[in-house]
């Protein structure tokens, strides 16, 4: 749901302008003087109620349009977006009885006063159990909002792969008791109540391995973002014992990171043929919402951001962990403003799992030229993607473009690329010479460390501030 809530702008003006217009329509001579004989109403008592009736079904509209834009998070949000539509199923039937005994009391002397006490009897009734079934079904998420452990509040939804975004959320609550096996629904393809010993509580969408869940772990009351990958689609049992070997090998390595902007991997496992990693959940907003014009951030912020990403890969790196796959999708900046950088091993465990002919480590775009020539990548590979990373938020486009994937990775490995300068002239002096360095095809050009790259960053940054 947009922070700013604009979406409910239109229908709030809608309601006041139909609200509004019924007095002064029903003032008008020519309305007064019309009378409605087979429904015994006068014009204006007529334009009257359709107003009231019209403006109560704008409200039902907008409170369902709310049921699907309000985050299913698990907790308050979720208690909301499952209790606004019954509440305002009843408050509509109560404004609606009024409107009809203020302005349509001759229609309701041809429907009947009985009946129509009925029907407003069944109407009330219904919506009032509908709201009280939906209060305690979802009084755990009531009771999620206003736990005491607070720490975990400020994690949301890890945001998903770039090209591989789903794009909804889907409304699959866990059970209020885990269950010792999610088995069946794994091979169904449903979504799985438990996954190792953490609780499925919905599915989030599809990330660079498979399904992404959110879930709970119930010991420590923490929530998690639970990648998975599908382990029965590999056919041949020395390639599965192989593929599993280097999953947990590949999970191991990264789940050793601790680092202030990094992501952290708390768990991986096997349930039921399905292969899962849990990590950190988080809330923010990925790079890639400020990728394009006209949301590009400031050059000053820009530069921070890289730096401390590039921070980031410096550690990785020297615990022999490369990213493989830089992008903006894969780089998270909080509500606090803090850079978590996500997914590290998740292209090499993802593509581990296909045949030879399928592997591709990383998003196109972005992957280095040594990616791209199938030779063995260090670090060096990941300050390259930074650096597309880097001339698109300064930019708002990509530095290798062509109409197809193949034009596109040969681009990559011959081309150069623009000269950032003539898309963006009001760069630091600085700035374009970074680029071009972090850009660089041949390895020896290139920066050797990321941290050479974030210190030349925070060195343009104090030549800009000044």
């Amino acid at each position: 749901m947009s922070k700013s809530w604009t979406w409910i702008a239109p229908y709030t003006f809608v309601i006041m302008a139909v609200l509004l217009a019924g007095p002064l329509l029903s003032s008008l001579a020519l309305v007064q003087s019309v009378s409605i004989p087979y429904l015994q109403l006068s014009g204006p008592n007529a334009i009257r109620l359709v107003a009231n009736l019209l403006a109560l079904t704008i409200v039902w509209v907008l409170a369902f349009a709310a049921s699907q834009q309000i985050p299913d998070n698990g907790r308050g949000s979720s208690f909301l977006r499952n209790l606004v539509l019954p509440l305002a199923t009843l408050v509509i039937i109560l404004f609606a009885n009024k409107a009809f005994r203020a302005m349509g009391l001759p229609l309701i002397e041809q429907i009947g006063p009985s009946l129509f006490a009925w029907s407003y009897a069944i109407g009330l009734l219904g919506s009032a159990l509908w709201l009280t079934a939906a209060w305690v079904l979802n009084r755990s998420a009531l009771r999620e909002a206003f736990a005491p452990s607070k720490q975990t509040r400020h994690q949301e939804v890890q945001v998903l792969s770039e090209d591989e975004d789903a794009g909804q959320e889907k409304d699959t609550e866990a059970p209020s008791e885990p269950t010792s096996t999610a088995a069946t629904s794994m091979i169904t393809g449903g979504t799985p109540s438990m996954l190792g010993r953490y609780k499925v509580l919905k599915e989030l969408g599809r990330g660079a391995m498979g399904l992404v869940y959110l879930g709970k772990d119930p010991t420590i009351q923490r929530f998690v973002a639970i990648k998975t990958m599908r382990l029965d689609q590999i056919d041949n049992d020395d390639k599965l014992q192989d593929f599993k070997a280097r999953f947990f090998r590949e999970a191991e390595s990264t789940g050793r990171l601790s680092h202030p902007n990094i992501v952290t991997i708390y768990d991986a496992g096997e349930e039921a043929d399905l292969g899962y990693i849990a990590m950190e959940f988080i809330e923010g907003t990925p790079l890639k919402h400020w990728a394009r014009k006209p949301n590009l951030m400031p050059v000053n912020e820009v530069l921070l951001t890289v730096a401390t990403v590039a921070d980031g890969l410096d550690y990785a790196h020297q615990q022999g962990v490369v990213h493989r796959d830089i992008k903006p999708a894969n780089i998270m900046l909080t509500k606090d403003r803090v850079v978590k950088v996500m997914d590290f091993g998740i292209a090499k465990m993802a593509s581990s799992s296909k045949t030879q002919t399928n592997i591709v480590l990383g998003t196109p775009t972005y992957m280095s030229p040594e990616q791209i020539a199938g030779k063995k990548v260090d670090g060096r590979s990941d300050i390259f993607s930074l650096g597309v990373v880097l001339f698109e938020l300064l930019t708002g486009q990509l530095p290798f473009t062509a109409d197809n994937l193949s034009a596109v990775l040969f681009s990559i490995a011959h081309h150069p690329h623009p000269a950032i300068q003539t898309l963006r002239p009001d760069l630091p002096l600085m700035v374009p010479e970074i680029v071009d360095r972090a850009l660089q095809k041949e390895l020896p050009h290139r920066y050797r460390r990321a941290d050479e790259f974030a210190r030349e960053l925070r060195a343009c940054l104090q030549s800009f501030a000044a």
